[in-house]
């Protein structure tokens, strides 16, 4: 069984690798840093396609490969730190992130993705969209959507909780 863990840097997407890590260590394994193109971005942000103030396009563009490529080797390192081997792709999204995803996963033949969340609220997530919904919904095979922000923070308070009453011997 191969699987996709989803990269971008984040606490959730570190917090995702580790749980790949402690669940699916044997398995093969494809680390995937999704980014946008610069030109996108800038459009989209500013409604200008290109400037005479500031980098071309051409330079954003090698700027944010260097850029992806960099996140996609960070989190190689943390999933061998972890005892996982992974393959390390990074991806243009030529639509939404999540489609990417769900090609990358359709080509590779994942038969798993694991993507973080950002931990957002039910309405911000249905203002803004979210990545692992987008992809919870669309995926024709399982996702395991590991919780991020204040989920997560309290997931981890009550493990150490429950280590250290294993420690020291009390239920």
């Amino acid at each position: 069984m191969t699987t996709l863990i989803c990269y971008d840097g984040s606490p959730s997407a570190k917090r995702a690798v580790a749980v790949a890590a402690a669940t699916l260590a044997h398995r093969p394994a494809t680390l995937l840093h999704v980014w946008n193109p610069p030109l996108a971005v800038v459009a989209d942000a500013f409604s200008v396609a290109s400037s005479s103030h500031g980098p071309s396009t051409d330079e954003l563009e090698h700027l944010a490969i260097a850029r992806a490529e960099e996140i996609a080797q960070s989190g190689e390192a943390l999933a061998r730190e972890l005892g996982l081997t992974v393959e390390i792709r990074a991806e243009r999204a030529q639509g939404s992130i999540a489609q990417a995803i769900l090609d990358v996963a359709s080509e590779t033949g994942a038969e798993l993705i694991v993507i973080g969340t950002h931990g957002t609220k039910a309405v911000e997530s249905s203002l803004l969209g979210s990545v692992s919904s987008e992809v919870v919904h669309h995926s024709d095979r399982p996702v395991l959507v590991v919780p991020g922000g204040a989920r997560a923070k309290a997931a981890g308070s009550a493990e150490a909780q429950a280590g250290e009453r294993d420690a020291i011997g009390r239920p």
